[in-house]
């Protein structure tokens, strides 16, 4: 079972995925299987073997996993077992994102700017990180991982990032005006280091610095808890793409072509994650509602 693993893990990740931790549990099995003399999957032993997991979110995770394999792997081999992936019973609830309105972004942006004194490089970093994340809808990953270089008049590449993929983004004037002052700011201050975002001290600014700091911006901006949770850096990303989504135009064939180039903008490889921004969008809802209705009733789809 070890080299059938060995080539789904090697044929993945030819396709651009990052199976980090999947190769690291396709192993695990692998292993567990030999242990009981085992050379193909048995869906018995696939339960066992993700039972191990402390929660049942793990479990569901671990089984899933070798779901995967045992569909790839059983074509050539009929002696695999595909286990039933919905056994552990549980699915993906997502909590429902905070959509900054225009003010707050304001507010957050009007909060990093007190973060020192304008000498200090901090305030213009974090200042021109969270305008940038509103206006572009980058993952913050993908802000943080900038290079001087990656930067043009064309706009921003951004290199093989979450699902290994380069894409260009294209900026608004106003955007790209606010990143050639913060870069003056930066080359003034701090002219050694190829990043974009850095610290004081000429470091390429990190996420575990960011997300606490960010924190303390969402309190000084006096952004409340929203359903028990405060609202998120990441959800500058689900606002962009709301906002996107409501400024699409009229004619829902239009609307479509519209989610199809916003996936690829934001760099999804499944067009379904972008689909999801719809359930906040209160707009284009009510419109599929209302077109759902008409079709029920015997209109036209």
């Amino acid at each position: 079972m070890r080299q059938a693993v060995d080539r789904y893990v090697a044929m993945r990740q030819a396709a651009g995925f990052d199976l980090v931790n999947a190769e690291y549990l396709l192993r695990s099995f692998a292993r567990a299987a030999a242990e009981r003399g085992e050379t193909h999957v048995r869906a018995s032993t696939a339960i066992e073997w993700a039972s191990r997991g402390p929660s049942v979110a793990q479990r569901d995770a671990r089984l899933k996993t070798i779901c995967r394999f045992a569909r790839y792997a059983q074509p050539e081999d009929g002696r695999h077992d595909v286990p039933p992936a919905r056994h552990f019973g549980t699915h993906k609830i997502r909590r429902v994102p905070h959509i900054y309105s225009r003010a707050e972004i304001t507010r957050l942006i009007d909060a990093a700017r007190q973060l020192g004194p304008p000498e200090r490089l901090q305030p213009h970093t974090y200042a021109t990180l969270i305008a940038l994340l509103a206006a572009t809808g980058l993952r913050i990953s993908e802000a943080l991982s900038l290079q001087l270089t990656d930067v043009s008049p064309r706009g921003l590449m951004i290199r093989k990032t979450k699902f290994q993929k380069t894409r260009l983004v294209p900026l608004h004037d106003t955007t790209q005006a606010g990143l050639d002052r913060y870069l003056t700011c930066r080359r003034h201050v701090m002219s050694n280091g190829e990043h974009v975002f850095v610290t004081d001290d000429g470091r390429p600014l990190r996420y575990r610095e960011v997300y606490p700091t960010f924190q303390t911006l969402v309190k000084l901006a006096g952004l409340g808890v929203v359903s028990g949770h405060r609202p998120r850096l990441h959800e500058l990303r689900h606002t962009f793409a709301v906002r996107a989504l409501e400024a699409s135009p009229a004619g829902r064939q239009r609307i479509g072509q519209h989610m199809v180039a916003l996936a690829t903008y934001m760099g999804h490889v499944n067009i379904g994650a972008t689909y999801w921004y719809l359930e906040t969008t209160p707009d284009l809802l009510r419109e599929i509602a209302t077109a759902s209705e008409a079709f029920l009733n015997g209109g036209q789809p």
